[in-house]
């Protein structure tokens, strides 16, 4: 079995299964006490912390151990906010930004807070004239993520901190998928990050905050972990993710260097070998490991049970494979086609000759797929000015299927409406016409659904 999810968790590092095996006979006891025990628990702790803060480049008393990155993500937003409550409740977050990142958004606005959502571009890429140009007198916090969870880009981290802090607003960085590849640049105010991404065990987050920056912990607090992450600590998880962190870093450029080749050849390679697929993300700033395309005409969940069943463990972003029929969040900030999603992300050690297997299995995987799915006989009504699709009641990827069977039908310059209710369309439709070069010419409301517009061009 080949695992290609490593962009939601990395295997347990060698290193970090050393540590934690040998923390848990010498870590047990709590360190806060004064007694042997406590004392040689301390002093794990304390050399944790001092590992872990030399990886990222801050000093130890600035960096505590959370419960979980989304912890460190959720206490660093709702500290910051509540530190510079004086000068506003303004918050800015890039449409890309990790679940954790927007919830935290939500809440802020439920609770009378006001949040400005930075747009990027169809590599989805954030642009710090953006960031500069939402910045206001009443901002407290900026968050941007180092690189996307989904596509693999690499954000203007540095850039975007230079504006934040000429406007003397600070920026929470969410460092999860990047940190185990190399320092995050840039003169940013606070980290976040998640030990499981690089290879540590699960269930210890990093929170950094910066000396000099406004932070008024939230929630019960107590004496531990500079009053940041309430809780008795999980000390040979801590010790395991602080030792796997020095360990992947140690390694990182010689295995990045590596797994950019593979991915690049996953990058050229599957346009060659399927037909209607659109790689997404950036090309060249990208993390080193994670390449994502989606095919049309292809039922996303259907196309990894497939993958899982011929060996290999993939994850997507993919409307089709979520319980509630909405693109993902990325996807549709970029403006990119979301059906038949796939994303590969390689944990370091990836053979080369299993992502040849993959490139193998691939085409004849997504062949399969689009045969056993088949394309209904779409309800056809001729207009003189337009042909009209009906395809309400039917899930992505249909209705892009059902328009790509009738394209042809109308002459050029001729109009196809077609009839949907399922959210993926506002998405996919568009995308396929950007693929196929074709006009979308927008969206109007219909008795049900939405009826959207697409005019032939070739």
């Amino acid at each position: 079995m080949s695992y290609f999810d490593a962009a939601s968790a990395s295997p347990l590092h060698p290193v970090a299964r050393q540590a934690l095996l040998a923390s848990l006979d010498e870590g047990w006891a709590d360190p806060a006490r004064l007694y042997r025990e406590g004392r040689r628990a301390r002093l794990l702790l304390d050399a944790a912390r001092e590992a872990a803060a030399e990886v990222v480049g801050c000093r130890p008393d600035e960096l505590s151990f959370t419960a979980s990155g989304t912890r460190a993500v959720h206490s660093g937003i709702a500290g910051a906010v509540a530190g510079r409550r004086r000068v506003g409740r303004h918050l800015i977050v890039s449409a890309v930004e990790h679940s954790s990142v927007l919830h935290s958004a939500e809440v802020h606005e439920k609770e009378g807070g006001s949040v400005t959502q930075v747009a990027v571009d169809r590599m989805g890429r954030a642009a710090p004239s953006e960031y500069a140009e939402a910045l206001r007198e009443d901002t407290a916090l900026a968050c941007l993520q180092s690189a996307n969870h989904e596509v693999g880009t690499e954000q203007p981290v540095a850039e975007v901190a230079a504006v934040c802090r000429e406007a003397g607003v600070p920026l929470l960085v969410d460092a999860a998928q990047s940190l185990g590849w190399g320092r995050i640049e840039g003169d940013w105010s606070l980290l976040a990050a998640s030990a499981h991404k690089w290879g540590g065990p699960s269930g210890v987050g990093l929170l950094v905050v910066r000396k000099g920056v406004r932070f008024a912990p939230q929630g019960p607090l107590d004496e531990r972990e500079s009053g940041r992450a309430a809780g008795f600590e999980n000390l040979p998880a801590i010790v395991a993710a602080a030792a796997s962190l020095r360990a992947v870093r140690a390694e990182a450029a010689q295995e990045a260097a590596r797994l950019r080749e593979l991915t690049d050849r996953i990058r050229a390679r599957v346009p060659e070998l399927v037909p209607d697929v659109e790689v997404v993300g950036d090309p060249v700033r990208r993390l080193p490991g994670v390449v994502t395309f989606s095919c049309l005409y292809v039922d996303g969940e259907t196309l990894l049970h497939e993958l899982d069943r011929s060996g290999f463990s993939v994850s997507s972003g993919s409307s089709c494979t979520s319980s509630t029929l909405t693109p993902s969040h990325v996807l549709r900030a970029m403006g990119v086609l979301s059906e038949g999603n796939v994303r590969v992300s390689l944990p370091p050690g990836t053979a080369r000759e299993d992502v040849e297997r993959f490139l193998e299995v691939l085409p004849e995987t997504v062949a399969s797929v689009r045969e056993k799915l088949g394309a209904p006989t779409p309800t056809i009504v001729v207009r003189a000015d337009a042909l009209i699709v009906d395809a309400l009641g039917k899930r992505c990827p249909i209705p892009v299927i059902e328009l790509a069977k009738v394209i042809g039908d109308v002459p050029v310059g001729g109009t196809v409406r077609v009839l949907s209710d399922d959210e993926a369309a506002r998405l996919d439709i568009p995308a396929w016409c950007e693929m196929r070069g074709q006009e979308y010419a927008g969206e109007e409301p219909a008795e049900r659904g939405t009826a959207y517009l697409v005019r032939r061009v070739s």
